[in-house]
């Protein structure tokens, strides 16, 4: 009985407190200038639920694609930490969002994957309405755990194209790999169940994996990407690890996107 009751203690702690395991947010934010983009432009939005985020709109520095390609951070930092890639596409003439999930770069608020969703909706509503920008030409690009909350919006409100780096098939799944011990399916609060979802994406999709990724196992990028409807494009990084800067804004990334990008841009 003791046994018994000891565990039920511990499931109950890790089912209050799981999401401080999910989310990592970084609150403290430099100045755009600190980190490269200096033409960045600060944007704030209000999600459904009135929460105020704010983000960059990074213009293109060379001439423009006609394409904007809004960023889903993954779980931890903020939108600092992909400042690298939004000057490597904007270099290339797009325009890129890059904004904070509520929690996150001094954004208020607390992560779920719930909120996540209404943020990105938020963030790519914002991101139409600007004058500079075509709506019909947004790319989504999800990193991790934002793969979920783009798969979601790509069905809700289909984009351009659609690029996930490091996606996985559901956070119960990748919980599971993690904690096979417990009943994940049973605690998990957040699924960002993308397997559920991926065979309703009609956008060009681009998948980004790395061969030694240890937090979401190759395998289950590629079976994502096996579910996923055509027109699909698999681009594996070889011995790439999840957090490795070739993943973030390693070279032959770069390359992947911007043939991608330009494939898609009629």
């Amino acid at each position: 009985m003791t046994v018994g009751v000891v565990l039920l203690v511990v499931l109950a702690v890790i089912w209050l407190a799981q999401r401080s395991l999910i989310y990592f947010p970084e609150r403290r934010l430099p100045p755009p200038s600190a980190v490269g983009l200096s033409t960045a432009e600060p944007i704030a939005f209000h999600t459904e639920d009135d929460l105020r985020l704010e983000g960059w709109f990074v213009p293109p520095a060379a001439p423009p694609t006609g394409q904007t390609i809004v960023v889903f951070n993954g779980n931890a930092g903020n939108r600092a930490n992909r400042a690298p890639l939004a000057r490597a596409l904007a270099l290339a003439g797009h325009a890129v969002l890059l904004f904070d999930y509520r929690g996150y770069g001094g954004n208020p608020g607390l992560p779920s994957e719930r909120g996540l969703v209404r943020d990105g909706r938020a963030a790519v509503e914002a991101v139409a309405d600007r004058p500079d920008v075509d709506p019909s030409r947004i790319v989504y690009f999800g990193e991790s755990i934002g793969t979920g909350v783009a798969v979601q919006l790509a069905v809700e409100r289909p984009p351009h194209g659609l690029i996930l780096r490091s996606p996985f098939t559901s956070l119960v799944a990748l919980g599971r790999e993690h904690y096979p011990v417990l009943p994940v399916g049973w605690l998990a609060r957040d699924r960002f169940d993308s397997m559920a979802r991926i065979a309703h994406v009609r956008s060009p999709l681009l998948v980004i994996a790395g061969t030694a990724d240890r937090i979401v196992p190759y395998a289950m990028s590629e079976a994502l990407y096996e579910a996923a409807s055509e027109p699909k494009w698999l681009v594996t990084i070889e011995d790439a690890d999840h957090n490795d800067d070739a993943l973030f804004v390693g070279r032959p990334l770069i390359a992947a996107v911007l043939t991608f990008l330009d494939g898609i841009r009629q």
